[in-house]
């Protein structure tokens, strides 16, 4: 088990980077990290796979929202994504290994590697492997998280040295239409935390008070939150978890 830098539990994390569509800077482009990176914040990114098994920094598996393209996006290689603009400004998708370079050490960047298939099961690693060759060598605070504990164990092989947690949630029905009842059972209770070889979980913030969430903390996990979007709720989520991902508001920076 590898910790989390202790960065990750001092700055507030930016959802998606500090994204803001109406100044220009739509969710996980270059303009809202290096927004980010101005404020000092720690950063919240989610990368896809392109056709060609590059981790591109994206959120949906769809590219109907976010561009005026439409069609999966792993069904279209990484030369062409970059090419495709993002809704509300003039860049292309990044690949994982440009944002990288971007960051160059300066924040935490915390790397949400999206489910594949929808359902939570088991994945063929190509996304994870190209997500730990990007990795390999860099040398600022980074770590890797996905809801799909399958995902967090095969990085737990692939990239050894980079910590490595689970995102978790209540798993309402409502919320989660495509997963039958018996996974939300299954994911609900954190079940694969010690499996992955993880050190921390990213939970909902209005289930922190979840027992399943206690008992990790007290065990030594770390928790961090998604996603608050006011200092009342930030207020409300820090009498348990240590960080918080946010969006639409600027929190305070530690003194």
């Amino acid at each position: 088990m590898t910790r989390l830098d202790a960065a990750f539990l001092r700055q507030p994390l930016a959802h998606r980077a500090l994204h803001d569509i109406a100044a220009g800077r739509p969710e996980n482009t270059r303009a809202a990290i290096r927004a980010a990176i101005a404020r000092g914040y720690g950063i919240e990114i989610d990368v896809q796979m392109s056709s060609d098994g590059v981790a591109m920094v994206f959120h949906d598996n769809d590219l109907e929202r976010l561009t005026n393209a439409s069609g999966p996006i792993r069904a279209q290689s990484a030369a062409g994504l970059a090419a495709i603009p993002l809704k509300g400004c003039d860049e292309g998708i990044p690949t994982l290994a440009e944002v990288l370079q971007l960051v160059a050490c300066r924040v935490p960047l915390l790397v949400e590697v999206k489910d594949q298939h929808g359902q939570m099961g088991q994945t063929d690693g190509i996304l994870e492997a190209s997500v730990a060759r990007d990795l390999a060598g860099y040398a600022g605070p980074v770590a890797v998280m996905s809801f799909n504990p399958h995902s967090v164990i095969r990085l737990a092989d692939l990239a050894t040295g980079v910590p490595r947690g689970i995102v978790t949630c209540a798993y309402a029905a409502h919320n989660w239409p495509e997963l039958p009842e018996d996974v939300r059972n299954h994911l609900r209770e954190i079940p694969d935390f010690d499996s992955a070889k993880a050190s921390f979980v990213s939970h909902q913030w209005d289930d922190l008070d979840r027992p399943r969430v206690a008992d990790l903390k007290e065990a030594g996990a770390a928790i961090l939150c998604w996603t608050i979007r006011s200092p009342e709720a930030e207020a409300r989520a820090r009498r348990i978890a240590e960080n918080i991902t946010f969006e639409g508001y600027l929190p305070d920076m530690p003194a």
